[in-house]
């Protein structure tokens, strides 16, 4: 392969791109694809993208970002994320806006392209100080903080991203309940009677340990039930996210423990769509499917048909209901008094998440909210960070099934 031009410069930024994009591409895969291209040559633009995508990814799912950045990056005749071009909006800028306009993975990958374009930068990062160059700029305690209590509905494009990303790594580790099944362990409370029979009997019928046994604990399930009406399409938006990492959390077989549901005009599984790796990727697979996505909502109509339909599909009888809505309920109000209360005997208990606990002065007049309200074992904000951290610490902490009406703020 020839040494002049910059293809090796190019292909470490088209590396850092790609991590930029939220793909997991480690220091050693440009290398790896720099020694790839020289042993292999290059005879065509194909081949250039065949070599690149066998060296610097390695899940199937990633290969679609991987393609958009690929198109996007390649047509340009220098990376669009190095030196200056010199024209105040150069064809790497009119593509990444275009890309904008698709879904969330493919804004990521505009973003990456163009770091500046649209006048977004990273959360909480101050600007860097004149003569500065390429530092990079750790954001502070005090910006994270602020992060925390920004409400969904205020947030820039910027500080979403922060955000979801927040949001995903909040997948808590949940209460465990006991089962009536016993598994060995080093330090139980009873003797595995069994066990020793079979050790002594290997030792000539000396007993060399006392072999223990505990009962095995399972991790509580949790059934997310999300409106996902207009006034309530944002912050929906982020809890799908909170969902995505409860789903997908490491230890644990997936779909087992959670199962999701949204719901506007009508009830929507969601909890395979949430099962793809990537958060972003998910989530619009979740709009995609979802035809009443920010349209009207019928609040007791939906809890009914869960309540017929998949309340014997799922472990409900032992699950926390997270129950994410505003409460407006337009239509039937003694219909979503009934349901909620059926709901309330099913289940272990039902948390309420309702952004409008954001307002101070908030008092439930609505009559869908005072038809929830003696239904709920919990009643807390979902508007920021700092209300999902709270719901994080609940699902953790051990269990209390008593009721514990919080009030709102």
């Amino acid at each position: 392969m020839p040494r002049t031009g910059h293809l090796a410069e190019n292909v470490l930024h088209f590396a850092r791109l790609l991590r930029g994009a939220g793909l997991p591409v480690g220091t050693d895969r440009p290398l790896l694809a720099l020694r790839a291209l020289e042993l292999a040559g290059i005879e065509s633009r194909s081949d250039l993208r065949t070599v690149l995508e066998a060296c610097l990814i390695d899940r199937f799912e990633h290969r679609a970002l991987f393609e958009q950045a690929f198109m996007a990056f390649w047509r340009v005749p220098g990376p669009p994320d190095g030196p200056a071009q010199g024209a105040a909006r150069s064809p790497a800028q009119a593509r990444a806006e275009a890309v904008a306009r698709r879904p969330a993975a493919a804004r990521r990958l505009a973003e990456a392209l163009w770091p500046g374009h649209r006048g977004m930068r990273p959360v909480a990062e101050p600007e860097p100080p004149s003569g500065a160059g390429s530092a990079e700029v750790q954001p502070s305690a005090s910006d994270r903080e602020r992060l925390r209590r920004v409400d969904f509905e205020s947030m820039t494009a910027a500080e979403w991203r922060a955000a979801s990303r927040s949001a995903s790594a909040l997948a808590p580790l949940l209460q465990r309940t006991a089962t009536r099944r016993h598994v060995p362990a080093a330090t139980g409370q009873r003797i595995d009677a069994r066990r020793l029979l079979r050790d002594s009997a290997r030792h000539g019928g000396d007993i060399a340990a006392l072999p223990r046994r505990k009962r095995l604990a399972r991790v509580e399930p949790v059934i997310a039930i999300v409106d996902i009406s207009g006034s309530m399409s944002r912050y929906s938006r982020m809890f799908l996210h909170f969902l995505h990492a409860l789903i997908n959390r490491p230890g644990t077989p997936s779909g087992t423990c959670t199962a999701a549901f949204v719901f506007g005009t009508r009830l929507t599984a969601i909890t395979r769509a949430l099962r793809a790796r990537d958060p972003d990727d998910a989530v619009s697979r979740v709009t995609r499917c979802v035809p009443d996505f920010s349209g009207g909502t019928r609040i007791g109509a939906c809890l009914r048909e869960f309540n017929r339909v998949w309340a014997k599909r799922v472990p409900l009888a032992s699950a926390t209901v997270l129950l994410v809505t505003d409460g407006l309920e337009r239509s039937d109000v003694d219909l979503l008094a009934h349901e909620a209360a059926r709901l309330e005997r099913s289940c272990r208990r039902v948390i309420w998440l309702n952004p409008l606990l954001r307002y101070e002065g908030f008092e439930p007049q609505a009559r869908g909210v005072r038809a929830l309200l003696p239904h709920a074992a919990a009643l807390l904000p979902i508007h920021n960070l700092e209300s999902l951290e709270r719901l994080a610490d609940i699902l953790a902490a051990a269990g209390t099934t008593t009721r514990e009406m919080r009030k709102w703020r």
